[in-house]
């Protein structure tokens, strides 16, 4: 386990340092010729451990970037997911916490295993009682294009029945038995070798870096599945960007020029980073704010303080 980054930034928190302002500043100015969104994971707790804070902030940021829609990489209804589309959730952890105007644009969600604790199904029927919320179906694609003419393809997935430690106890507590895993792996490597996206993104809940080493649990065997599973496929295709939530931090982790990108700090967060043989880790609770354009795609990380935690770049090509 490493706790650094937190530390070194509760150090400089306590002296007063301003963090990375300007890198912020720059994004938002540079925004208008790229498509602009906020990804946030593993958020549902009624605006408890700072959910409402990271709200605030999101809203400040979408406003600030003119923030075209919001992804959820899941985990959105804490512990146990929703009953039925009429939860008092949808209210209390959803539209009561993210009430800003500039937050009132497209969510484009996926499940998490927390979803499938409780009626997973619910969260795609909200979809159509909802003007925000789409999760229109488990696994899908959606096209965007930036202002100057980038086209961006996301492939949103669903990893729950992916992880095999989930079906040790006939998949009841995560209720993913009958998912057809099969047909949504070869729907992935389908769709990614037909797109001809400037930029491909994919976008599921667990994480595929990095690869803890704890015990044989669904937490050491999540990322396994995952690199098995659905690595090969990203690599294949060169898919430049993967966004994930469940690991309670924000990450980032490149491998051979594809870049891991984790932002499940919506609202409680662990104790302190794993070793996760990257380049950044935090457990602030927090979001990231994205910017495509022709050229790169710019990932900021922010907390629920406001701060700029951290930022990737990834130039085309690279």
């Amino acid at each position: 386990m490493r706790a650094a980054w937190p530390t070194r930034r509760t150090a400089l928190q306590s002296l007063g340092v301003a963090l990375a302002a300007p890198a912020f500043a720059a994004f938002a100015q540079s925004s208008g010729k790229a498509l602009n969104f906020l990804a946030v994971g593993d958020w549902g707790r009624e605006g408890a451990f700072h959910q409402a804070e990271v709200a605030a902030r999101m809203g400040e940021t979408a406003a600030a970037v003119n923030a075209r829609f919001v992804i959820s990489v899941g985990d959105n209804f804490y512990e146990d997911g929703v009953a039925g589309v009429d939860d008092p959730q949808w209210k209390t952890s959803f539209d009561d916490v993210y009430s800003a105007p500039s937050l009132q644009v497209p969510w484009h969600v996926i499940l998490g295993n927390h979803d499938y604790h409780g009626n997973a199904q619910a969260q795609i029927d909200y979809t159509a009682r909802s003007r925000r919320w789409r999760l229109p179906a488990r696994w899908r694609s959606l096209s965007e294009t930036a202002p100057d003419g980038a086209r961006v393809e996301f492939f949103l997935i669903d990893t729950s029945p992916f992880i095999s430690s989930y079906y040790a106890d006939g998949a009841k507590k995560v209720k993913v038995a009958g998912q057809d895993t099969a047909a949504q792996l070869a729907w992935l490597d389908a769709a990614l070798g037909r797109s001809s996206a400037d930029w491909k993104i994919v976008v599921g809940h667990h994480p595929i870096w990095p690869l803890r080493v704890d015990a044989a649990g669904e937490e050491g065997g999540a990322p396994k599945d995952m690199q098995a599973k659905v690595d090969p496929i990203l690599r294949a295709h060169r898919v430049p960007l993967y966004l994930n939530g469940h690991d309670h931090d924000l990450q980032h982790v490149e491998k051979s020029g594809a870049h891991y990108v984790c932002t499940g700090a919506g609202s409680k967060t662990r104790k302190a980073c794993e070793d996760d043989g990257g380049d950044f880790c935090s457990v602030e609770s927090g979001f990231i704010a994205c910017s495509v354009d022709r050229q790169s795609i710019r990932i900021v990380y922010r907390d629920y303080a406001g701060a700029t935690l951290h930022v990737v770049e990834i130039p085309r090509g690279a």
